[in-house]
């Protein structure tokens, strides 16, 4: 199969340069207004011209945090936002940070666009994590316990207990706890154990007995005590008035003595450990990938340690120790005085149904075109349909398959399967439709990062159930979100499409902003035949009538359409681009950007996530805004426009302009030809997050957000989309049309 990718472009590797500086000035980047022939290569770009990735990341996550600070919210979506930075700090140290320690172990010198080392980044994001782990740490101390507390939610710490909750949780310790308990000795006959990744667990430190001390032996031993997930992390704690409640981890150190009988307890602390967390291996040399993987998957959990969280108040050597043990640094360390994983207290919300407590629910609306139809595809077949979820249903997608699987007009079914939801809707209708006999073909994905053992269990469930599974082409991930239906209409074949920028996912499509684009064009139909035949046997790539596809041609395609405008506007004529997207870091398309705006192309930029392009540098990105929307949904969408008026053209894309989406990945960008289709993306995707006032934070050069100032009456675009779901599309202020 490799033979049908000979010509994907490699990444560029860009050499090292100093560190990153101040914003250049006009006179640094007056070379950058010369046009695309006269463009230098990328190895004479400037470092200042980039903001560092996971400088930025780091950024987008303080954005997070911000949330958890509006006391404008709910004090539960205080509290989820507040969890959620939490479990990108785990994901951050999993990836991120393990990798540029993997760089410095095997003394890789390689550096980013903007130039900072290994070493270098590092050494900054210990100084942006500790202070963003604090920050957050005492928000939960300052605001949101103590507000908690004030709604009956009380998360009450040990030495706060009253007489009767300690007789409490004494009676439910030695009935519920202790039974399930193993005390691990760590001494010459015992290792430090191999705790699992983002386990938590109690470290003791004890004194042995006065008389059986032998001669030589330490005067403190240590020994883990892990807290077992099974039980829960939150006991019930008897109060007079609301609910109370201690964590696990308190109720065992409490009594921890019990499993070391003879010997005193010194000093309790509560700890958790971050590993490494990627899959290493050449999938190139393996020859059976699922068995591959799941060998991988075994591993992981005792990959290098990259963090060590551990309560404030443990004594140094007890901290030193553990260290030590786990082979990290002293800026490897945190200590927190709030628990440990407060991710693990949103099962606080799921104990009080107060409906002040959370933010307003909603439901999700279904479009007229879909919901007066008989079926989903007589709706397609009438014309293209898009959806814009969660505001409006995803289950039109869901039916879509689910339709086709006892639809007996129906020959064939084909979808790509990235992350899909616990007992998928998908993965039943997939199987039912091989049962009755129609051709069925997935595509998963099973090295899906955190999702690969889900998705190995629904690769083996499809197979048994008929479904021809393939894994995709070897050392590219196939994240394009693509489904494909054939059927007999009339004496005749059509087929229908459904195209995504998110997961088939029904869980995370009611949290995440995504588009769903339902046709039956017979070009686009064409290109999506033509992608599963190059995924699944041995073809040429085609030449794409609609679709540009990673990583054969998605990468020049964008930086085609980026240059075609910054043509336009050196001839006179207007040019305009405005991306919606989570991510911005290649550097090629950044350059191009930065072209375009140096030849007068206007550029709005929504970009959710990491940017490492530096807008407003006078003579490079001064015709350049970068905007981030951080609220109540995840901002997922792939929106792209090019031009202005009646020629403005409207893409969607599976993909971010991230290297690994261009050149590692199976990503697919499409037109949306439907001109009311495209009116409504325009006006209303776009045109609303432009004019937000509430959520949206502008990028400055120097790297920083600042919320963006409103003109006139403050709107939040989410809340625009919510109420233009419920009562129809929404008015805004044109952002592309003449």
């Amino acid at each position: 199969m490799a033979s049908s990718l000979d010509n994907v472009r490699p990444i560029r590797q860009l050499p090292s340069s100093p560190e990153a500086g101040p914003p250049p000035s006009e006179k640094d980047g007056a070379a950058l207004g010369q046009s695309p022939e006269a463009w230098p290569g990328p190895e004479l770009a400037d470092p200042r011209h980039y903001l560092n990735r996971e400088l930025s990341w780091l950024a987008f996550n303080e954005r997070v945090l911000g949330e958890a600070r509006d006391e404008r919210l709910p004090i539960l979506e205080r509290l989820k936002f507040l969890a959620i930075v939490g479990s990108n700090l785990d994901e951050f140290f999993m990836v991120r940070v393990a990798g540029l320690k993997q760089q410095i172990s095997g003394k890789v010198a390689d550096a980013p666009p903007d130039g900072l080392l290994p070493a270098e980044q590092l050494a900054r994001i210990s100084d942006r994590a500790h202070a963003q782990a604090a920050s957050a740490d005492g928000l939960w101390l300052s605001e949101i316990r103590p507000t908690l507390a004030r709604h009956g939610l009380a998360l009450v710490p040990a030495a706060d207990w009253s007489a009767e909750q300690r007789a409490a949780v004494r009676a439910a310790f030695s009935s519920q706890v202790f039974p399930a308990l193993t005390p691990l000795a760590v001494d010459p006959g015992h290792p430090f154990p191999q705790l699992r990744n983002k386990s938590i667990n109690v470290a003791v430190s004890l004194r042995p007995p006065a008389g059986g001390r032998r001669k030589g032996a330490r005067a403190s031993l240590l020994a883990v005590v892990q807290v077992p997930q099974v039980l829960g992390r939150v006991h019930r704690l008897p109060v007079a008035v609301g609910q109370a409640f201690a964590l696990l981890e308190d109720v065992i150190a409490a009594h921890v003595g019990d499993l070391f009988p003879g010997y005193s307890v010194r000093h309790t602390a509560a700890f958790r450990v971050t590993r490494n967390w990627d899959l290493l291996f050449d999938d190139e040399d393996s020859e059976d990938l699922l068995s591959t993987v799941q060998e991988e998957l075994r591993r992981r959990d005792r990959g290098a340690a990259v963090r060590l969280e551990i309560a404030a108040g443990a004594p140094p050597e007890l901290e030193r120790a553990l260290a030590a043990a786990l082979g990290l640094e002293a800026a490897d360390v945190y200590r927190l005085e709030g628990p440990l994983q407060p991710q693990d207290l949103l099962s606080l919300g799921e104990l009080d149904p107060r409906p002040e407590l959370r933010v307003e629910p909603f439901v999700p609306t279904v479009p007229a075109a879909l919901r007066d139809a008989g079926s989903v595809a007589q709706a397609i077949s009438r014309s293209d349909v898009l959806l814009h979820h969660p505001y409006e249903s995803f289950d039109p997608v869901v039916r879509f398959v689910e339709e086709a699987a006892d639809d007996p007009t129906v020959l064939a079914i084909k979808q790509t399967l990235y992350r899909t939801s616990g007992d998928s809707p998908f993965v039943r209708a997939l199987s039912r439709a091989a049962e009755n006999g129609k051709q069925v073909t997935a595509i998963v994905e099973i090295k899906a990062r955190f999702d690969e053992a889900n998705n190995i269990a629904w690769a083996r469930r499809l197979e048994e159930n008929g479904v021809h599974v393939v894994y995709g082409i070897i050392g590219l991930k196939t994240h394009c979100k693509v489904a494909l239906v054939v059927r007999r209409e009339g004496g005749r074949i059509r087929r229908h499409v459904h195209l995504g920028t998110g997961n088939y996912n029904p869980q995370t499509a009611r949290q995440y902003t995504d588009l769903s684009l339902f046709t039956a064009r017979e070009e686009l139909a064409d290109d999506v035949s033509a992608l599963f035949n190059m995924l699944t046997g041995y073809c040429q790539p085609p030449q794409w009538k609609r679709l540009a596809v990673a990583p054969l041609d998605l990468h020049r395609r964008v930086i085609e359409l980026v240059g075609r405008e910054a043509a336009r506007a050196r001839a006179g004529e207007p040019g305009r681009i405005v991306a919606k997207m989570n991510s911005l870091a290649d550097p090629e398309v950044i350059r191009a950007l930065y072209a375009a705006s140096a030849a007068g192309v206007e550029i709005d930029l929504f970009v959710r996530g990491i940017c490492c392009l530096r807008p407003g540098v006078p003579g490079v990105s001064e015709r350049i805004r970068v905007t981030s929307i951080v609220d109540r949904f995840l901002e997922h969408s792939r929106v792209l426009a090019f031009g202005e008026g009646e020629r403005a053209e409207v893409y969607l894309s599976s993909a971010d302009w991230m290297p690994r989406n261009f050149h590692r990945r199976i990503e697919v960008l499409y037109p949306v030809e439907d001109p009311r289709l495209r009116a409504r993306l325009l006006d209303e995707v776009l045109g609303l997050a432009r004019r937000d006032g509430q959520k949206a934070h502008g990028l400055a050069s120097d790297g920083s957000y600042e919320p963006i100032a409103p003109e006139g009456k403050p709107l939040r675009s989410q809340a625009a989309l919510l109420e233009a779901a419920r009562r129809g599309p929404a008015k805004p202020e044109p952002l592309l049309r003449a």
